[in-house]
């Protein structure tokens, strides 16, 4: 898996091995032509990359010296979806872009425009930029959160990487949880508070934040970027036709015919859209077919019952999909018993506990895809977007003031020797409040 990690610290005081420890702590297979670590004083950076398109797109830490200002020296993960339109704007500048390496384009973006670069990215990432003449580390987030970065300060010093457990590896970081850390697993889960680590000392940077650290000031923390509320004022055909350029550039602009893909397709709206709009782009540039992966339990039609979430099965729907994209369709049917055996080696995937066997499942789905792909697409947040969850259509869920998965902690409270973490919902309701109150809305 690929990923960024990095240490500053005021003097210069590294542990080698605690160094390598984290360099080797990423959890899956790297491109090692496409990692490295840069060594100055002061900071240590580490990249490690799994190159997905087959080019030199991620080779890093890149260092570049900005005439005046010294070196400058930047990790990074993620994609830039409109980097073609920054390089132009970057080019009619008169600053160069030469070579096909993402880092170089965010380097220069941020040499031309400083912190104001965010707001010219469409696209997911997690960066880290180091100035050797300032003595400075800037870190910075995508717009919506996609990518992580989790930080821990200390006296003399900062840690930051883009995997919880790889913060662990070092031994200035102690795996210990607090009382609140207990709420956040127990009564918010399997989501927790943004900003929130989990591990006592840990935060993490928030989606639309940036933050310098430096050795007078520490670390100061900066939103570049919020969602707003407008009104609205497209008619339905508008809408109709606003919604469907920005779906289908938004996956258009994250297809690379470079390297084989595939799609997970549920069958529901967001997997179906995504899985059409691909298997159409492909067959206009006259390649091959698009294939697509579901996945399915042993005697799944035996023991499945209709709730809330998913009054019916998939594979009636799947069918539809595959038979109109025409698609190669590969079905992975998994085991209760592998099910089970895999909740210890997916919650070290994720890092904390989360959603339990939804967790081990998509684990152990995408091995079996990662044995004839890279890539894979998959829709997410549609939910969220479209209103598909079924609290959306419940007006008593809706209007309570309470997260709908938190509304009620008595089974949550019920695994918990009685009194041991007392206040919980107290805590949650100040935890939704507080996001309620962050969030922007009308009059």
């Amino acid at each position: 898996m690929k990923g960024i990690v990095g240490w500053v610290d005021i003097n210069n005081n590294f542990s080698e091995e605690n160094v390598n420890k984290m360099a080797n702590s990423f959890s899956g297979s790297y491109e090692k032509n496409n990692s490295g670590i840069h060594k100055s004083k002061n900071v240590r950076l580490i990249n490690r990359n799994f190159s997905a398109y087959g080019e030199n797109k991620y080779i890093q830490p890149v260092t570049l010296e900005k005439p005046g200002s010294g070196r400058f020296t930047i990790i990074y993960m993620g994609s830039i979806f409109n980097k073609e339109e920054i390089e132009k704007k970057l080019l009619k500048l008169g600053i160069k872009i030469h070579s096909k390496n993402e880092s170089e384009l965010v380097l220069k973006s941020f040499f031309k425009w400083e912190e104001d670069f965010l707001n010219e990215f469409n696209g997911v990432f997690s960066i880290a930029i180091w100035s050797d003449l300032k003595k400075e580390l800037f870190l910075a987030r995508d717009k919506i959160g996609v990518k992580p970065l989790f930080f821990y300060e200390y006296e003399t010093g900062i840690l930051f990487s883009s995997q919880l457990k790889v913060l662990l590896s070092n031994a200035k970081v102690k795996p210990l949880i607090d009382e609140n850390s207990l709420k956040e697993i127990f009564f918010i889960g399997p989501g927790r508070t943004p900003g929130n680590g989990i591990i006592k000392g840990i935060k993490e940077l928030l989606p639309g934040e940036y933050a310098t650290f430096n050795f007078k000031n520490k670390l100061k923390r900066h939103t570049y970027w919020k969602l707003k509320a407008k009104d609205f004022t497209d008619s339905f055909s508008v809408s109709v036709e606003k919604t469907r350029f920005l779906i289908e550039d938004s996956i258009k602009r994250q297809i690379n015919i470079k390297e084989p893909l595939c799609c997970l397709l549920s069958g529901g709206l967001d997997s179906s859209i995504v899985s059409k709009v691909i298997a159409d782009n492909l067959k206009d540039k006259n390649l091959e077919p698009l294939t697509t992966y579901s996945v399915d339990y042993y005697n799944n039609e035996k023991y499945f019952r209709k709730n809330i979430f998913q009054p019916t099965e998939d594979k009636d729907f799947i069918s539809i999909m595959v038979n109109y994209i025409k698609s190669r369709h590969k079905i992975i049917t998994i085991s209760n018993g592998n099910l089970a055996n895999a909740l210890y080696e997916a919650t070290i995937a994720r890092s904390l506990p989360g959603m339990a066997d939804i967790d081990s499942s998509l684990l152990l789905f995408c091995k079996e895809i990662k044995k004839d792909f890279n890539v894979a697409f998959s829709g997410e947040c549609a939910d969220e977007l479209f209103g598909g969850y079924p609290w959306y259509h419940n007006k008593d869920t809706l209007f309570e003031e309470a997260f709908p998965w938190s509304s009620s902690l008595k089974i949550r409270k019920s695994i918990l020797k009685k009194g041991l973490l007392k206040d919980a919902d107290e805590y949650v309701y100040q935890r939704y409040k507080k996001t309620v109150d962050n969030v922007d809305k009308l009059p």
